[in-house]
């Protein structure tokens, strides 16, 4: 079970923590997995926003980059996606998702809304 939670509305400039728990799963699949967070606005495909390999790199999508962190912890099982210095732009429904052995793990999608 794949359980989202963080999102709702906030002012530009503010800030968001996204979670993402993976409940269930074992250890080594957690830390053996590519961890992805995406989001998809009105009108728009989804894209990838940011991501952790294996091997624990991690990648940003360049519009957020030195606005977001990803990171994650092994032993709640929980992904995170720290969101500062929030833009209008950045208004979405956002996914996360582990990919492991060719198979991938969905939350259910959280609205994150910035406005004023």
């Amino acid at each position: 079970q794949v359980v989202e939670s963080g999102g709702g509305l906030v002012q530009p400039g503010g800030s968001l923590r996204l979670s993402c728990k993976f409940s269930g799963m074992i250890l080594s699949v957690f830390t053996g997995s590519t961890m992805d967070w995406y989001r998809q606005a009105p009108g728009r495909q989804r894209e990838l926003v940011a991501s952790i390999g294996s091997g624990r790199r991690t990648n940003y999508l360049d519009s957020v980059k030195g606005r977001f962190t990803i990171s994650l912890d092994n032993v709640k099982r929980t992904m995170y996606l720290q969101m500062n210095s929030l833009e209008p732009e950045d208004t979405a429904v956002y996914y996360c998702k582990a990919g492991y052995d060719r198979m991938d793990y969905w939350g259910q999608g959280m609205q994150v809304t910035v406005s004023s």
